[in-house]
């Protein structure tokens, strides 16, 4: 960590949505050797697992790249056929699938990821204490409106923030400086008074570090900092309700 770990709760918390607040998009690998079984009598004689493994590795390089996330993220669903169009591309044994095969993989993704999306256990639970508390809550989220306030609607989740702040909303998000001070400013706060909570290095640790906030990472899968990472989370935490044990 990069520093001791704040004692006291802070004035407020800016956080972000998937897979900080919901398990949204974590473990796609698991969830594409999902959906390779489903389909494994049409993408003979590829196995599954060869299939999913090929589409996971393409998802990393496709969203690996800054540019690209940036263009894409609120595409979710083209994104995903893109993917998969690029994966199955060039696949060996001159095996060849169509265009219907590999946007209904890719679909079928899509959906499987909606089905399964859940609250993190004790979310709303850590989310209503800290309001209890006292503390000022933001929702600072990437994506288009429409998709993060049927997100927000689905789970109840409006009425546990003082400020909902949507990249689809207001044409900028993180790791933007912008999407950090305007969600301070709504909250009357300065950067010293804030923590971040999220699971992306970049947007929710080092990029608010750099204008003071007090970064915390949620690690919510247990895989722990990637080797040789340079961003050093201020604290890092594996369920929300850590939150409360200061």
């Amino acid at each position: 960590m990069r520093g001791v770990v704040a004692l006291s709760l802070p004035k407020g918390i800016l956080f972000d949505l998937d897979d900080t607040i919901l398990s949204a998009y974590g473990r796609p690998d698991v969830a594409w050797r999902k959906v390779a079984r489903e389909f494994a009598e049409r993408i003979a004689p590829v196995s599954p697992d060869d299939l999913a493994a090929r589409i996971a590795a393409e998802a990393r390089r496709f969203w690996d790249d800054a540019a690209r996330h940036k263009e894409w993220r609120q595409k979710l669903d083209d994104a995903r056929r893109e993917i998969v169009t690029r994966a199955l591309t060039g696949m060996p044994e001159n095996v060849e699938f169509s265009t219907e095969t590999r946007h209904a993989i890719a679909d079928r993704f899509t959906r499987l990821r909606d089905d399964e999306m859940a609250l993190f256990p004790g979310a709303g639970g850590t989310l209503d204490e800290l309001k209890a508390r006292g503390v000022r809550l933001a929702l600072v989220t990437n994506g288009t409106g429409e998709a993060q306030r049927a997100k927000i609607a689905r789970f109840t989740l409006e009425h546990r923030f003082d400020h909902i702040q949507i990249e689809g909303e207001h044409g900028f998000g993180k790791p933007e400086e912008r999407a950090y001070r305007h969600a301070l400013a709504a909250l009357a706060l300065q950067p010293s008074e804030a923590w971040m909570v999220g699971d992306n290095l970049e947007w929710e640790v080092a990029a608010p570090q750099r204008l003071g906030i007090f970064a915390v990472w949620h690690d919510a899968y247990g895989q722990g900092l990637p080797a040789g990472s340079p961003i050093r989370p201020d604290r890092i935490i594996t369920r929300l309700q850590e939150l409360l044990e200061v």
